[in-house]
Order: C-alpha cells, then structure tokens, then sequence
C-alpha cells in the first residue's frame, strides 16, 4: 500500500514539476526490465492468484518471495544509476534480509495484527503460521530475528485500508518517489 502510494504521488509531483518547468515528463529508459516482470510471477502465483494461493504451502510461499525478492535486487543493480535506485536497494535488501533471517517470509507480530485488525484478540493468530494467504507470517517480537525490520508500521487510523509496512518498504517507496520526481527534471540531471 505505501509503495502505490509513494508511485501515485510520486508520479503526479513529477508530472507537476516537468509542467512547471516548461518541459515534458519522461520516465528514463531502465535495464533489464524483464526481471521485474519475472519477479512478479511467483508472488503473484503464491499470494494473488486464488486457484495457486490456496494450494502454496508455506514453503512454497518462502521460496516464491525469496526469489521474487532476489531478483529484484538484481533488476535495482543494473539500474543503480538511476536517481533515487540506491535508495530502492536498501530498502530491498533490508526487507531481503529480515525475510530470509525468520524463514523466507515477512514477520508480523500478533500484537501488530491485532492492531490491524482490533476486532481479533492476539490469541486468535497462530504463531508461525501465514496471515490468510499473505507473504506475512505470525512471529511474536521476541522470536523474531531483526524485528525492527518487520512488519511493525501501520497506516494512520483515518486512512481506509489497513496494512503494516517495514523500514525497507519506507525505504523502497521513498526511492519510488524520488525516481519519479526526478524524472520530471531538466534531462541534464537526470542519470543514465
């Protein structure tokens, strides 16, 4: 939910400033784009599409996210050039890591949860187990490896839809912002 945030934001300021500067809006040409669709396919198999969701074991889950997450930092290294990339990479990595630490998925603790979801009391959420058919997966914070790398943030209370995000997905959607603002500079500034 923050990184779509941090795009539609990102993208208005960018088109925004390239209107105000008398110059057209132009996304630069990234490498190797094909990884992101790659990366794509085993979460969307494992966590989006309902037939193969349902069947993902946890397992298979961890192996979809790990590897979906590993090529993406391999598509943020052959664009590191690209302003705002570096920014992207630590947030990928930081997410990267704290996934592979507790078990190929992203710890969530059952008091975060019940702060999502204020109807569920904390003993409703099985520890260990995945959070429906999320990329989640229930860790108390003292069994988690680097939890202050989980998911432990939430959206305010007056936003709409309720969902927790990690320091590496601040991380990733501030170089998503940032990418997009600066494609709305002058061309002279933009990386190649």
């Amino acid at each position: 939910m923050i990184l779509l945030l941090a795009i539609i934001v990102g993208l208005l300021f960018g088109i925004i400033r390239a209107w105000y500067g008398k110059r057209s809006f132009s996304i630069p040409d990234l490498r190797a784009i094909w990884l992101v669709l790659t990366a794509f396919v085993p979460q969307w198999l494992a966590f989006y599409l309902p037939l193969t969701r349902r069947l993902a074991t946890k397992e298979l889950a961890a192996v979809a996210l790990t590897t979906s997450q590993l090529l993406l930092v391999l598509f943020i290294w052959f664009n590191r050039k690209q302003s705002g990339f570096w920014i992207l990479g630590v947030g990928l990595t930081l997410n990267l890591t704290v996934i592979g630490l507790n078990g190929g998925l992203m710890p969530i603790s059952p008091e975060t949860l019940t702060q999502m979801k204020p109807d569920q009391p904390v003993k409703s959420w099985l520890i260990g187990s995945r959070v429906g058919n999320a990329k989640d997966v229930v860790l108390p914070t003292a069994q988690t490896r680097l939890a202050w790398l989980s998911d432990r943030f939430l959206m305010p209370r007056w936003f709409p839809y309720q969902a927790a995000f990690s320091l590496g997905d601040l991380f990733i959607a501030i170089g998503a912002f940032w990418w997009l603002w600066e494609s709305g500079a002058p061309q002279f500034k933009k990386a190649t």
